[in-house]
């Protein structure tokens, strides 16, 4: 079985969202949706407490403002080959292989040594997208938290709860997630799914402070063994 959670708000869904809840309901994939969450930490805990998962179901946390263009079986496919590897924990469309000390996956001096792994489309809507080629697919340290997919097992291992450290319950739950995962032995990986992602890439102010926070709870830099 494969689940995806997404966290939105009533007041300001995004053009496509029903496009993107279309999407998963034609690929059979059960969508939850947690409105208006505190923070994307509760908001994943909650609903993935609510559908108590076997333990080998794929869980897809994901935004709310993408959207997917891959065939749905080819998508399901690729999710499904991907996490029935015991050794990975999460998959993605868009990662790095090294992580450094400030703690920003997307480093553009790190993009440039060819670090990174994965493509995203993007742009603030349908009619601005470019394509956004981050390097070829494999495992990274850690994966942008547009779409993460894992097994339900992984997730409970790992814990979807905000850690106290951080001050605000929106912000590096993505990094949180994944570089623990990397930490406990696990691989993080890229797959091929194609995706668009309706952002300006704009942060608030709050994820410095969760930065900040995430830089003393990890020691950085990591690099893909």
């Amino acid at each position: 079985m494969i689940y995806s959670i997404i966290c939105s708000r009533k007041d300001k869904e995004p053009l496509n969202f029903n496009n993107l809840l279309k999407y998963f309901k034609d690929a059979n994939i059960d969508c939850r949706v947690a409105y208006d969450q505190e923070g994307i930490f509760q908001g994943y805990t909650k609903a993935f407490e609510e559908i108590n998962p076997d333990p080998l179901d794929i869980v897809i946390l994901c935004h709310d403002d993408i959207q997917i263009f891959s065939d749905r079986d080819q998508f399901t496919s690729i999710l499904t080959q991907a996490l029935s590897d015991p050794k990975v924990a999460f998959v993605g469309p868009a990662g790095t292989t090294l992580l450094g000390t400030n703690a920003m996956w997307w480093d553009l001096h790190n993009r440039q040594q060819g670090y990174h792994r994965g493509f995203v489309f993007q742009g603030s809507n349908r009619h601005d997208l470019k394509p956004n080629y981050f390097g070829p697919q494999g495992n990274v340290v850690v994966l942008d938290g547009l779409f993460l997919a894992a097994r339900a097992e992984t997730l409970k291992a790992i814990g979807l709860q905000k850690p106290k450290e951080y001050p605000n319950g929106w912000d590096f739950y993505d990094l949180h997630y994944t570089l623990t995962a990397y930490e406990k032995g696990y691989f993080n990986r890229t797959v091929p799914i194609m995706l668009t992602h309706y952002s300006d890439g704009i942060m608030r102010p709050t994820w410095d402070e969760n930065r900040k926070e995430f830089r003393k709870l990890f020691r950085l830099p990591v690099r893909c063994q």
